[in-house]
């Protein structure tokens, strides 16, 4: 055990200090030790003593050496300091590599313990600390990040710009991080255009800027580095392209559904004057329970009317309402009551069934649209009248089209996708689609003309695209153009250059991670100095 130990010290590379021995004391390990360098210079004037005034024990906590935690009682001694003119008459001696002014923990012991706190922050680095037998509790643990001195910050030469949320929706701070090493620079407290303009005046020597399309950053950028060359995020341009797209599509959605056979179609007009609802017969109805118990009930009533009971004792009697006893005193048969119970009655949605026939021919199959359709023309009765309907109506006049009509999402996709990457069925849905609509068949080909510009970094013909673009009737697009024309340079460099924001959207996910980890104590100063060391932890 002691070789142990003294290797253990040994990790710190100390010097000036003799092991005298080494106690166990249950699951304690205790070393004593005393520090035997002849002289010790004075920290406030820096002349050497050799005059000790006094010696004491210290206790310092060490790393644990096989799972049992180690207590080092070491005596030090108090000097004398030589220099009469020294405002410190006295000072204690430390050990370098083992002990720290008013520390209870040994410099070794506290370096672990800085890195659990960076790496892992406050619950979690509690419970690994437990298990290296050196348990603090969580908020020691931010302490200690707070205390570590500020992280140098550089200039990079290539520069990555980004927000990211402190409070998502009311917040925001800025990520700065170089694309080169893909490590983050700095964090800023918000994402202004002053905040940023100052880091970059203060930070002279950025060549290129990589962001986003926010004019924000785009102002910073001019103001604090005017000589940078900014290059706008290719991701984000082809977002853009991809909304633009959808909203076209959605211009055009009547189109996407395939055309239904043209047999059913007129089927189903035929029933404009045609009661789906099943026949019922004109007289009464002979069988049935209901029928037998009126019949029953009838009989019952007029024997007891003959016996001389009035109509009120016949109710108790029978526990029915008087006025259903006097229904059936004035029917001299139950036939009269029977005829006209399963006769068919006029529906209040008789008015609106030929609409609700065209509208099934056109391939509407959906109740709850049907419903709203109808209650806009005046329909006055409610949903399930319209549900059990239009299951009749499916029950007559299935529809069974080739193929489910694709969403607006999912052509959009289709559009904005390599086509190797579509399947069969795809690519043989979207060429129908756009066979039937020529708008999105030449947006069709605007996109993909965009996209081999993009992969083979041909930034330099955007315009002649822009102007291809312009010629067209396609209105979603035009808007797409008059963006890029806000920042074309940026976008130009973007589809020329071979940068890109891809790092700082990986940090900005590492950011929610460790927000996550540190719970509602990611203050802006903790999650700095986390998001900063953390990268040099792992480097």
């Amino acid at each position: 055990m002691g070789d142990v130990l003294l290797q253990n010290l040994w990790f710190h590379q100390v010097q000036g200090v003799v092991i005298e021995n080494v106690v166990p004391d249950g699951e304690l390990v205790a070393v004593r030790a005393r520090a035997v360098a002849e002289r010790v210079v004075c920290p406030a004037c820096g002349t050497l003593s050799s005059r000790v005034h006094s010696r004491y024990v210290r206790r310092l906590a060490d790393s644990s050496v096989r799972g049992r935690p180690v207590l080092i009682e070491l005596q030090v001694r108090r000097f004398r300091c030589g220099q009469r003119l020294c405002r410190q008459a006295t000072f204690a001696e430390q050990v370098d590599g083992l002990t720290v002014r008013h520390g209870r923990r040994s410099a070794g012991l506290q370096t672990v313990l800085e890195r659990v706190a960076v790496m892992l922050a406050g619950r979690a680095g509690a419970r690994l600390s437990q298990t290296l037998a050196a348990g603090v509790s969580r908020s020691t643990l931010l302490r200690l990040i707070r205390r570590l001195p500020e992280p140098e910050t550089s200039t990079p030469r290539v520069l990555g710009v980004d927000d990211f949320a402190l409070r998502k929706g009311h917040k925001y701070g800025t990520i700065l991080i170089d694309i080169e090493t893909r490590q983050p620079i700095d964090l800023l407290p918000d994402r202004t255009t002053s905040t940023v303009a100052k880091w970059l005046a203060d930070h002279p020597g950025i060549e290129v800027i990589c962001r986003d399309r926010s004019t924000a950053y785009a102002e910073a950028g001019r103001l604090g580095a005017p000589n940078a060359i900014h290059v706008a995020d290719r991701w984000h341009i082809w977002s853009n392209l991809t909304e633009a797209v959808e909203k076209t599509v959605v211009q055009h959605r009547a189109l996407l559904r395939e055309p239904h056979d043209a047999a059913t179609a007129q089927a189903v007009a035929d029933t404009e004057n045609t009661n789906l609802d099943p026949p019922s017969p004109r007289g009464p109805r002979t069988t049935g329970r209901l029928s037998d118990r009126i019949r029953e009930q009838h009989a019952a009533i007029h024997a007891l009317l003959e016996q001389g009971i009035g109509l009120r004792a016949i109710a108790r009697q029978q526990g029915l309402a008087r006025n259903t006893v006097r229904r059936f005193a004035n029917a001299a048969s139950a036939d009269e009551l029977l005829v006209g119970r399963w006769t068919g009655r006029a529906s209040i949605l008789d008015p609106y069934k030929p609409y609700l026939h065209q509208r099934w021919a056109e391939g509407c199959t959906v109740a709850r649209r049907l419903f709203e359709e109808v209650r806009e023309r005046g329909y006055p009765g409610g949903e399930n009248v319209v549900k059990v309907y239009v299951a009749k109506l499916r029950e007559n006049f299935p529809h069974d089209p080739p193929h489910k009509t694709p969403s607006v999402r999912n052509v959009t996709s289709w559009l904005t996708r390599h086509p190797d990457r579509l399947t069969e069925d795809q690519t043989q849905q979207l060429k129908a689609i756009l066979a039937r609509c020529p708008a999105l068949d030449r947006t069709a080909h605007h996109v993909r003309t965009f996209a081999e510009l993009m992969n083979n970094r041909q930034g330099r013909d955007l315009n002649k695209w822009i102007t291809s673009v312009r010629a067209e009737d396609l209105p979603a697009l035009h808007t797409f153009v008059t963006g890029l024309g806000q920042d074309l340079d940026a976008v130009v460099a973007g589809l020329s250059l071979r940068y890109s924001s891809g790092a700082v959207e990986g940090q900005n996910n590492k950011i929610k991670m460790l927000k996550r980890q540190m719970f509602g104590r990611a203050n802006f100063d903790l999650l700095r100095k986390r998001v900063l060391l953390t990268a040099r932890c792992r480097s």
